[in-house]
This record gives structure tokens, C-alpha cells and sequence, in this order.
């Protein structure tokens, strides 16, 4: 729980239409964003690169066997986090994002919180996830969850690689 409202754990297939365009809002500015941070800004989500364009109009098929953890400030989601379905013992947290409005409140933490809870009962040993390296902050956030680095499995240049025992 944050001081701004609740994080709820849905499925795809569990989401309301209103947290759907709200995961999907959070998503895009998550994608331009980063395109931005890379330095190929876009003018909109047109712009994205088809993987990201889908994810965005449809989460539900992109994230399809993944739980989607969404923070919400009464009924409007302000924060999200995606963790992958175990293989191997592991799950990945990706698109960690909160409203810009919404920063400073904790929501991010209990987003992690509720990950590292939630692959916990799923029977996963380990969360890992990349991060661009200069987002110091969320890499500083990571650590302070005990998320240390490791081997990247990733070959995108600027990517790290980070996980820890659940």
C-alpha cells in the first residue's frame, strides 16, 4: 500500500476497461519515454516500434500469460509492472513506470514489494529485469530491493542486467 491508494494484482483477463486504458496510457508514456532517453524521440505512439505499439493497444494479448501488477489511486491507474510467467525457476519484471504525477509517493517500491511477493508464491527462485544505465534512479531503487548486478542476457548496448533471490 502506498500513501496514494492500493496496488492490485489483476490478470489480463481480470481488468476492468478503465484500468485497461489506463495500463495502456502508462505503457506509452513509458515507450516514448524511453525512445526518447535513447535519443529517437517520437512525436507519438505511431512513431513506436511495432512490439511496443502492440503492447500498448493490446496489453491483454502482449502480456497474455504475465501478471500485470497496477497501482491505483482510487480507480485510475497511476503505476504498473509487468512480471513474466515462471520458466526456469525465473521471472523478469519489466515496464516498472509511474505517472510522473504520481512520483515520490512510494508507488514504485510497492510495486516491487507486490512483485517480489507475488513470484515469491509462485514458486520462483529468481527476478531478474535490465535497466537502461542511466536511469541511476530506478537502478538505485533495484539495489536498494537487493537486486545486484549480473552476466547480461541481453546484447543491447546501454543495458544492464540485474537480479536477486526471491
Amino acid at each position: 500500500m502506498t500513501d496514494q491508494g492500493e496496488i492490485a494484482v489483476v490478470r489480463h483477463r481480470d481488468r476492468a476497461a478503465s484500468v485497461e486504458d489506463g495500463l495502456a496510457a502508462l505503457l506509452a508514456s513509458y515507450h516514448l519515454r524511453t525512445e526518447a532517453e535513447k535519443g529517437e524521440p517520437v512525436a507519438d505512439v505511431d512513431g513506436l516500434p511495432e512490439r511496443y505499439r502492440a503492447e500498448i493497444s493490446h496489453p491483454g494479448t502482449a502480456f497474455g500469460n504475465d501478471d500485470v501488477l497496477i497501482a491505483l489511486s482510487g480507480d485510475t491507474p497511476v503505476g504498473c509492472l509487468v512480471v513474466t510467467a515462471p520458466a526456469e525457476g525465473r521471472s523478469e519484471v519489466k515496464r516498472l513506470w509511474t505517472d510522473p504525477a504520481f512520483r515520490g509517493r512510494g508507488i514504485a517500491s510497492g510495486l516491487l514489494d507486490a512483485a517480489l511477493a507475488h513470484a515469491a508464491e509462485s514458486g520462483v527462485d529468481t527476478l531478474r529485469l535490465s535497466v537502461w544505465k542511466w536511469r541511476t534512479g530506478a537502478i538505485a531503487l533495484y539495489e536498494r530491493f537487493g537486486f545486484t548486478f549480473t552476466e547480461s542476457w541481453d546484447e543491447r548496448d546501454q543495458l544492464v542486467c540485474m537480479q536477486r533471490a526471491v
